[in-house]
């Protein structure tokens, strides 16, 4: 079979599929550009099942981007808290700001000026540019990607530069005129409900027929991929700082992982030093004072995206110095009840959730009590 044939029934099925199978998602129910944004940006690198409610929940306090460009950051990370890669909603914010201040709260219907938005990469900005606008133009992710590889056989790594641009120009080729929005939804549909990363069900794939990789049996071999190095692992130190009856916690800097985010103060164990003693440096590092490091009061594995973490948490108590923003953006002293009205990572909220446990039965004086020395 020609590629050409192959490209037209594959452009026929995947249609006529998508008519009958398609996803009902609440970001389908629209064009307006900025939900469609809204959405391709939450489902970087998350799955739309923990999507959902936090699409929901974002639309019904920014139902515009002039609403959610008025919005504080801090109200912005609260709402995003939980949903991970925070860099995804610090950029949304930026973005918006553009948005609204260059072009009058209208989405610009142009991919490259779309690419040129804050956190918006050439995936991006083909879905919005297909899905919300009819343009023409391709989409390229995961799901995508797998499909392609399979369908068309290709034994390259996706991940390798020269395959990766093989597959958009691939994936710009398939399109079939006038069609861009249905048909990347398809291939996105496709890839997450059938042509899944392990097992996918071949037998009820509406591409089986010119499939290569299912006629050469390699269908669970392809997409090629590269092995991966071993995560590094860090342990961390965090201290509950008490004076009185409040708790210090501390704002990242903006830039970089988990920027914007309020945390327990503290940071990674050097070789050959103690938890203890790491805490007791970081914290004179970000903060400048001092602390007496008293009992552990949990420990808490996190994974991120390229390195793990085991995070010790102590109960501290401040001694002496005026607390500073040395290395990191703001801080505050706060009762405990008032640290579920700030954004925290999500090593940082189980730590959270061990604290109310323990203190439940406690009013805060109590909870000074409990610490005589304080």
């Amino acid at each position: 079979m020609k590629r050409d044939e192959r490209i037209q029934i594959m452009q026929k099925n995947l249609l006529a599929w998508y008519r009958v199978h398609r996803r009902d998602l609440p970001w389908r129910r629209t064009r307006d550009p900025y939900a469609i944004w809204l959405s391709e940006i939450m489902l970087q690198q998350t799955q739309v099942a923990t999507v959902i409610p936090y699409y929901e929940r974002f639309l019904k306090e920014f139902s515009t981007v002039q609403a959610l460009t008025n919005s504080p950051l801090d109200r912005v990370l609260k709402l995003w808290q939980g949903l991970g890669y925070y860099s995804r909603a610090r950029n949304l914010h930026r973005a918006a700001q553009i948005v609204v201040s260059e072009y009058h709260g209208k989405f610009p219907q142009t991919t490259a000026v779309l690419n040129s938005l804050p956190g918006i990469g050439r995936y991006t900005a083909g879905a919005i540019a297909s899905i919300a606008f009819d343009l023409d133009e391709p989409v390229l992710d995961g799901n995508v990607e797998r499909v392609l590889c399979r369908v068309f056989r290709i034994k390259m790594s996706p991940k390798e530069t020269a395959t990766h641009k093989k597959l958009w120009t691939l994936a710009r080729t398939i399109i079939p005129t006038g069609k861009a929005c249905f048909f990347n939804q398809a291939l996105m549909d496709l890839g997450a409900t059938i042509c899944t990363p392990r097992r996918p069900a071949c037998e009820r794939c509406p591409l089986r027929d010119i499939c290569q990789a299912l006629k050469n049996n390699e269908q669970n071999d392809l997409p090629i991929k590269k092995r991966r190095p071993p995560s590094p692992h860090y342990d961390v130190a965090a201290g509950i700082i008490w004076k009185n009856n409040r708790i210090l916690i501390d704002q990242r800097k903006p830039q970089g992982l988990l920027g914007g985010l309020w945390e327990f103060p503290g940071g990674k164990r050097e070789p050959h030093e103690t938890l203890e003693e790491c805490l007791i440096r970081e914290v004179r590092e970000e903060l400048a004072i001092e602390i007496e490091v008293g009992e552990k009061l949990t420990v808490v594995k996190h994974a991120y995206t390229h390195f793990r973490i085991t995070l010790h948490a102590f109960e501290c108590r401040y001694r002496t110095g005026r607390p500073q923003a040395v290395q990191c953006a703001d801080f505050k002293w706060v009762k405990l009840a008032e640290l579920e009205n700030f954004a925290f990572p999500k090593a940082n909220e189980k730590i959270l959730s061990v604290l109310r446990q323990k203190y439940a039965t406690q009013s805060a004086p109590a909870i000074a009590a409990t610490h005589p020395e304080l």
